[in-house]
């Protein structure tokens, strides 16, 4: 069909026409009503995003000298985290003549690997930055969520 016809045709049927593949021999079009189709795009670009899970950064900090108490709560609450689908970064603060022991920051966060083994996984090793020592952790694919708390 000529682009005239198919042009009165649309005009008639009050629609549009819409070429769809520019490319082809002959150019394929289509009559339809391209507000319609323009409005239900964005809906469903829209909804897509709206499904998507941003990952984020969330960090728990420690002391080289942490209570037993502290370090269980602050475990459970990485737990939750990494359940929720976000990365930890699990951070021990060193002060003054802290500084010169550093292995001790060393076995809490090696302590924390272990304790959270088949929960998370450490995506570093623990490493130190200035006064600070961190680890990364992040959900292990297997573990099942809403799992510890």
């Amino acid at each position: 069909m000529s682009p005239q016809q198919a042009l009165t045709i649309a005009r008639e049927k009050g629609l549009d026409l819409v070429e769809i593949s520019p490319t082809a021999t002959p150019p394929v079009c289509r009559i339809m009503d391209y507000g319609r189709y323009h409005y239900q795009e964005q809906k469903r670009t829209r909804e897509a995003r709206k499904n998507q899970k941003s990952i984020e950064l969330k960090e728990i900090k420690f002391r080289p000298k942490v209570d037993e108490h502290d370090y269980n709560f602050k475990k459970k609450h990485i737990e939750r985290i990494v359940a929720e689908g976000d990365k930890v970064k699990a951070t021990i603060f060193f002060r003054g003549r802290e500084m010169a022991h550093p292995d001790f920051g060393r076995r809490i966060l090696e302590r924390l690997m272990d304790d959270l083994e088949g929960i998370a996984a450490a995506e570093t090793r623990p490493s130190m930055q200035g006064n600070q020592m961190h680890i990364i952790l992040s959900g292990v694919a297997g573990a099942k969520k809403g799992q510890g708390g």
